[in-house]
């Protein structure tokens, strides 16, 4: 479900943000510091394994950076391409769940990341940390993993809740984004509510299901990530647009 959830988005993905174009620098120019830090200078090599539309991918490759970008949904893929076609970009771009970057590359990277809280979309501890092995495999010696997730352990959770997201006025149309999470215990079932009100005609609205997470805690994903064999992991909290967690090989 996730898949197709992901393919309807695609093309609203944008609006998401009040100015996504002005969400690319900022955030690739905070990975690239931690990159340098964690991993140093030499670090050349990227794989974002959950690149959507290529927010992450295409401000990485603008630094300089090699970047192969991969994603579950086809449609997104699609629009990060074209929009690395835009801006005269080489990025490698292939269709590929998370959970098989190793089949699909047979090969290292200096790191991995994973943004935007792609990896709760995994729905069990064993898929995340299967996934997270396939990272310690796919990294060199000196490399190792980012991801950012959402901190649920400072959630509330239950019930239905309702989360607005953006309002963008355009020529003669008003588009209004909000989603309704459905919670189930550790998981939640997120609908996303897509209103564009013309004035030239009524109100249409687009109504997008089978966005599934799990609530897993930023603790338990660190205890994950050294089970899969990353021997240092750091949680930075305030660098990113979400808690960020590092995996460093060596």
């Amino acid at each position: 479900m996730t898949e197709a959830y992901y393919d309807q988005l695609a093309r609203y993905y944008k609006y998401f943000y009040q100015d996504w174009e002005a969400r690319i620098r900022p955030q690739a120019s905070i990975l690239d510091d931690l990159i340098k830090v964690f991993f140093g200078d030499g670090a050349f090599e990227i794989l974002d394994a959950a690149c959507g539309i290529g927010t992450q991918s295409i401000g990485l490759a603008k630094l300089g950076y090699h970047v192969f970008a991969s994603d579950i949904s086809q449609v997104e893929i699609q629009y990060a391409r074209e929009e690395a076609t835009k801006r005269s970009l080489s990025i490698e771009f292939a269709v590929t769940d998370m959970r098989e970057i190793q089949g699909k590359y047979h090969r290292q990277f200096d790191v991995i990341i994973a943004c935007d809280n792609a990896i709760p979309h995994l729905l069990t501890e064993a898929d995340i940390l299967s996934t997270f092995k396939q990272f310690y495999d796919c990294t060199y010696p000196s490399g190792g993993c980012m991801i950012s997730v959402r901190d649920y352990a400072n959630m509330e959770r239950g019930g239905t809740k309702f989360y607005p997201r953006t309002v963008h006025v355009l020529e003669d149309t008003r588009i209004v984004i909000f989603d309704l999470w459905q919670f189930d215990g550790d998981f939640y079932e997120i609908t996303t509510y897509i209103v564009e009100d013309s004035k030239n005609s009524l109100a249409k609205t687009t109504v997008l299901r089978g966005g599934r997470y799990y609530c897993v805690t930023i603790e338990e994903l660190k205890k994950l990530l050294k089970q899969s064999g990353f021997s240092r992991v750091e949680i930075l909290r305030d660098r990113f647009f979400q808690p960020l967690i590092i995996g460093v090989k060596s």
